[in-house]
């Protein structure tokens, strides 16, 4: 069983992820596939962290100094956006092969394609729902919470977008999209796990 969860910022996904790797005894991944693709790599997981899921962080790679580099030597790499987003890939599909996971973001979706063990959702929410969680998360004011949902939004819709070849958040990149507003988080769970279940156990 594989679950991948798409998410707008602020919309609760990576909860309801995390709620399902839980449920179905799942191993979850969000940031986590960011050190195993470090590891897989020989870059650092800082490097990797500043890359996550934005398409234009090479248009600032050379005001990073090479300390960042595991290696220490950052002109014999061969670096490029396209071999990050290859090293995460060799990352996602390794932890697929160890066992159930749930995968939050990162285009696992897309890397996973070829798999008929997974089911693909993906997350929204209502903008005020989303406006408030952000600003209880991280001490901003509406307005401030507001710029960082839309910058947010922007970053992964690029980043998807430039690799798969689809459209972030449009219904037919999944097999479902949910408002987490509709149900509430913990009726969001439930409801997403029944159709993980029936999906699963019909042939696909």
């Amino acid at each position: 069983m594989i679950i991948n969860v798409g998410r707008q910022l602020g919309s609760g996904g990576r909860t309801i992820a995390s709620r399902l790797a839980e449920r179905f005894n799942c191993r979850f991944y969000d940031r986590e596939l960011l050190n195993l693709a470090a590891k897989e790599s020989g870059f650092c997981e800082e490097f990797f962290e500043r890359n996550d899921e934005n398409k234009n962080f090479f248009k600032t790679i050379f005001h990073l100094h090479v300390p960042h580099m595991s290696d220490g030597n950052f002109y014999n790499n061969n670096l490029s956006q396209e071999s990050l987003f290859k090293f995460q890939s060799d990352a996602i599909r390794k932890a697929a092969e160890s066992g159930a996971c749930v995968f939050v973001g990162r285009c696992a979706d897309y890397v996973l394609r070829d798999r008929t063990d997974v089911v693909n959702i993906f997350v929204t929410a209502n903008t005020e729902d989303r406006i408030n969680r952000i600003c209880g998360r991280d001490g901003l004011d509406e307005a401030e919470a507001r710029k960082r949902i839309s910058k947010g939004d922007s970053e992964r819709a690029s980043y998807y977008n430039y690799y798969t070849g689809k459209k972030w958040g449009h219904s037919e990149s999944y097999d479902l999209c949910v408002n987490s507003s509709v149900l509430g988080m913990s009726g969001t769970v439930d409801y997403i796990s029944r159709f993980i279940e029936q999906a699963l156990a019909t042939e696909r």
